[in-house]
């Protein structure tokens, strides 16, 4: 069977690991996509939860929306 080629040079794989490995921060924030990915997107979804719960209390507490 003949052998397959590889996605990428072994050079830029090994470029790659020692970028990485040099980087000494978290392993989910090491490449500038992530921070989107890890940070603002769980913080966007925790941000209209709040928003929503807290209308939704406003409204309770003060009668809005109420079916009669």
């Amino acid at each position: 069977m003949a052998e397959e080629a590889p996605f990428r040079p072994r050079e830029q794989l090994i470029e790659k690991q020692r970028l990485f490995q040099s980087i000494h921060k978290h392993t989910h924030l090491k490449s500038p996509a992530d921070k989107i990915t890890s940070v603002a997107i769980p913080l966007a979804l925790a941000g209209s939860c709040l928003f929503l719960i807290g209308r939704g209390i406003y409204n309770m507490s003060h009668g809005i929306g109420k079916k009669e």
